[in-house]
């Protein structure tokens, strides 16, 4: 009898879930599918999703146009196994037991859809990396 493994868990956080964040999470949803459970948060929200981002992600087919900025709770680290911050210093609650992660990556924030390609490019690679070290082949 076998048991399958249960998913693991990723909570990707930045200051205002607007950038960044987004990006990560879109990227390990679309590769990933549904073998990994995927939440983005902020510590700091915007209001809305960077435009640029959104318009960066349709690039590369991927919708983020409906998402909405998240705030940072202490339930959402809880329930993570990985916790990979991007910029948001001592404002991410540390527990036990969970991998932290923290990604350099510049700021999209006020940034035009040609600054964020880069940004948007390297949270790709990052993020087929991260699905190498958790076992999990992607599916594009």
């Amino acid at each position: 009898m076998s048991t399958a493994a249960p998913r693991p868990s990723v909570l990707f956080v930045c200051v205002h879930n607007a950038g960044r964040s987004q990006m990560a999470a879109a990227f390990l949803t679309h590769l990933a599918t549904d073998r990994v459970e995927v939440r983005s948060a902020g510590s700091t929200p915007a209001a809305a999703v960077n435009p640029a981002v959104v318009e960066a992600m349709e690039e590369r087919g991927i919708d983020i146009s409906a998402e909405t900025p998240k705030i940072l709770t202490t339930e959402a680290v809880q329930a993570s196994d990985v916790v990979i911050t991007m910029g948001c210093g001592d404002t991410c609650p540390v527990f036990p037991g969970k991998r932290y992660l923290d990604w350099q990556l510049d700021d999209p924030a006020g940034q035009g859809v040609d600054a964020v390609r880069p940004i948007r490019d390297e949270i790709e690679h990052r993020v087929r990396g991260l699905l190498t070290e958790l076992g999990i082949p992607t599916t594009v």
